[in-house]
């Protein structure tokens, strides 16, 4: 794999720090109280050039977790013969918890989504998708309709726990969590009746 190059790596320094910025002023400010002009000043770019890299503050404020939903979503739809939805929602958490991502940053997500409750209704409303895949995967493997609750609920107990999950930092109580996560998700999938 080659390294990327100059021009490259200058777009992923500017895209994190109007990330950044964004999160920062969102969790200080509010998501309402914050234009773009603002988040371009905090990062120090034109205002111009926020929207080469995100269309709307909504994207920026959900650019993180869009991503890692994204992954998971893409990583059950593609999943191997016999591989669970559960092994694929664990190995997403788990590549998640052990990323190089900064831990300023998740924490600056922390505090975005404490203090804006319609960018917490806006990420929920962002795993719609990787919820039907979810229960279509559920119900493939356990025989069910796709539309029968059971797969459904599965799917959303998942999804929540990604949320609940997504910004914890690395350590102790995110492994403790996600541990504990998983034995309620295989119980409850364990329950679902087998046609």
């Amino acid at each position: 794999m080659t390294e990327p190059g100059l021009r490259e790596r200058s777009k992923a320094r500017r895209r994190a720090a109007i990330v950044r910025a964004a999160f920062t002023l969102f969790a200080e400010r509010g998501y309402h109280a914050t234009t773009v002009a603002d988040i371009a000043e905090a990062a120090e770019v034109a205002p111009r050039t926020i929207p080469l890299y995100f269309a709307s503050k909504q994207d920026i404020a959900l650019s993180r977790f869009t991503a890692f939903a994204d992954r998971v979503t893409e990583a059950i739809r593609n999943r191997a013969p016999g591989q669970s939805v559960l092994d694929v929602v664990e190995q997403g958490l788990r590549d998640k918890e052990a990323s190089v991502d900064e831990e300023e940053i998740r924490e600056l997500a922390r505090r975005m989504f404490a203090a804006n409750p319609e960018l917490r209704a806006l990420r929920a409303a962002r795993m719609t998708g990787t919820i039907d895949e979810s229960a279509a995967a559920i119900a493939h493997d356990t025989g069910l309709s796709v539309g029968e609750v059971g797969a459904r609920l599965a799917a959303v107990a998942m999804a929540s726990i990604m949320i609940e999950l997504a910004d914890t930092p690395p350590g102790p109580t995110h492994t403790e969590g996600l541990n504990v996560a998983l034995r309620f998700l295989r119980a409850g999938l364990g329950a679902l009746p087998e046609r």
